[in-house]
């Protein structure tokens, strides 16, 4: 059986987080997304909510499951016998830290594979990051989270409410 670990912060789950799931679901048997757990105040979600909404974002998908783990990836993977790992790569900057990631996780873990899906031309600018910055703004990011994460970005983010659309995006 091929197992493969998509780790990350998810902070929050995006679109573009879960055009990586559906393309990395299709190629192995067992997907588990691995949300990393970081102490209170350091994420805008706490780790049981990111779980919580990834899981709810990838009920549909039945290879997939959703956990959280903190320390090493490739412990992560080991522990769930996963030989693959996912990353996702929106643009060439991501390439240098992702390369430099991918060696060490080599050095660890000599068994463990790092695979790299492109990120879908729709989502090449979304980010997590960006989607919480923008969002904290006031800017209505509905198009690019599921329903479920807008509605829980406009509980953090009340001016949401409100926000109309910029650029074409809604």
């Amino acid at each position: 059986m091929r197992i493969a670990l998509y780790p990350g912060r998810f902070d929050p789950v995006t679109n573009g987080h879960l055009d990586i799931v559906e393309r990395a679901a299709s190629i192995f048997d067992k997907l588990i997304v691995a949300v990393y757990s970081v102490q209170e105040g350091a994420a805008l979600f706490t780790t049981e909510e990111r779980v919580s909404m990834f899981a709810r974002a990838v009920k549909p998908m039945p290879n997939v499951s959703v956990l959280s783990f903190d320390g090493l990836v490739v412990d992560m993977a080991r522990e769930n016998n996963a030989l693959f790992l996912v990353r996702g790569i929106r643009a060439v900057t991501g390439f240098e830290s992702e390369f430099d990631m991918a060696l060490m996780n080599k050095k660890m873990a000599p068994e463990i594979e790092s695979v790299y899906l492109m990120a879908s031309i729709e989502h090449l600018f979304v980010s997590a990051s960006r989607i919480r910055e923008v969002a904290r703004l006031g800017f209505n990011v509905e198009s690019l989270v599921p329903s479920h994460v807008w509605t829980a970005l406009q509980e953090k983010f009340p001016s949401l409410t409100s926000a109309r659309t910029m650029g074409g995006l809604t």
